[in-house]
């Protein structure tokens, strides 16, 4: 855990990982006085996620108001069972979107795919959490790993805590109105209304279906327009589209050095051929491509000039970039910044490989090309079923 940096009244910490994050998470549970909202994509019973289930339960017997919200499709795999022991002590839990089926594009059918996929916590509208960590155990040891997935978290300490809780609330309310027909009387706690700073070092910046559809985007590609020395860009899943690519193509050409480190591990064919169909124009340019192989990657950040960072839920993906709910911090701060690209130079040296050429081999150029068109006319059907 790094040392916390005062920005803009506000106390922000980074976290690596779920050792890191797990046990603070907890400690700000079990300090909760009046409530606790937890938002998850993925919610799993493992070890992880009992310790953090336990917490809740603890919170929630002593009378704080405990309010969790999960993906129907990210945290499918919860037992009910768990469900159960959360909803005995007291907790309360929603599910955003409990169907899905992806086997059709008919327009009903299309909302089911727009996912919760932010990872946000808040505890008294005065802490709070934003980041890419589910809660899940660190090691997929399942899989043959006994590295961690390299993923980041931010504690939020001051006003901002309370405009994530102020989200998180607005959020439940919307769930709670679709699922009950009724609205949730906010009692016992004060109702944090969200203040918009825009010159603020740090905000909270949202992306959904309405207002914020490409507030993240946005951000990043004013940062990378802007970038006079480096861009660093960590993602998990990353297949842009077009103004985000030809953003890290101009950075490059005009002598920004461009570093962005991609899954090495092969977690989703599809998307991973996709990606390597992109290696050849990313490295024309200049651009430094790095895979990340000790384990998966899991982070979605990015530090342009060891000024401005992000950090978050965000995937530079079809999925984030169309589809899902999503909450990333951005950041103004040389400390804040420089402590993740410390963190994210080290994972590269440590654990990721360059690369020096696009895969050349004839199967592996057909698989990118086919996986990439594959892609294309998945966005290409998204954007129709967004239109009408």
């Amino acid at each position: 855990m790094s040392p916390a940096h005062l920005v803009s009244g506000n106390e922000l910490t980074l976290l690596q990982n779920g050792v890191a994050l797990f046990p603070q998470l907890c400690a700000d549970i079990d300090a909760a006085k009046h409530s606790v909202y937890l938002e998850s994509y993925i919610f799993a019973a493992d070890e992880s996620g009992h310790l953090v289930g336990q917490a809740l339960r603890r919170a929630a017997e002593r009378g704080v108001t405990v309010r969790v919200l999960l993906d129907g499709f990210g945290s499918a795999e919860l037992p009910a069972s768990f469900e159960d022991e959360l909803r005995k002590s007291g907790v309360e839990v929603h599910w955003f979107r409990r169907e899905i089926s992806p086997f059709t594009f008919r327009r009903s059918r299309m909302r089911r795919l727009r996912r919760m996929h932010r990872k946000l916590a808040a505890m008294d509208g005065e802490v709070a959490f934003v980041g890419g960590i589910n809660i899940i155990h660190d090691i997929p040891a399942k899989l043959g790993f006994d590295a961690p997935r390299l993923d980041y978290a931010v504690r939020v300490r001051g006003e901002l805590a309370g405009e994530v809780q102020a989200v998180m609330q607005r959020l439940w309310e919307m769930v709670s109105w679709a699922s009950f027909r009724k609205r949730v009387r906010e009692q016992g706690w004060r109702l944090y209304r969200i203040r918009r700073h825009p010159d603020a070092r740090v905000q909270l910046v949202l992306r959904d279906n309405v207002r914020h559809r490409r507030d993240i985007e946005r951000a990043y590609l004013k940062a990378i327009a802007g970038a006079q020395r480096e861009v660093i860009v960590a993602n998990a899943y990353f297949l842009p589209g077009r103004l985000f690519l030809r953003a890290l193509v101009h950075a490059a050409r005009r002598g920004v050095r461009v570093m962005l480190v991609v899954q090495g591990k092969v977690e989703y064919r599809l998307q991973h051929y996709a990606t390597l169909a992109l290696y050849g124009r990313l490295l024309a340019a200049g651009v430094e491509i790095y895979e990340y192989h000790a384990s998966y990657l899991h982070a979605k950040v990015a530090v342009v000039d060891g000024e401005w960072a992000t950090v978050g839920s965000f995937n530079i993906d079809p999925f984030s970039l169309l589809l899902a709910r999503e909450a990333n911090l951005v950041v103004d701060d040389t400390g804040f910044a420089g402590a993740l690209r410390g963190s994210l130079l080290d994972a590269i040296d440590r654990d990721g490989r360059r690369v020096k050429f696009a895969r050349s081999s004839l199967l592996t150029r057909l698989f990118a090309r086919v996986s990439y068109g594959l892609v294309r006319f998945i966005i290409g059907v998204l954007g129709i079923a967004k239109r009408h």
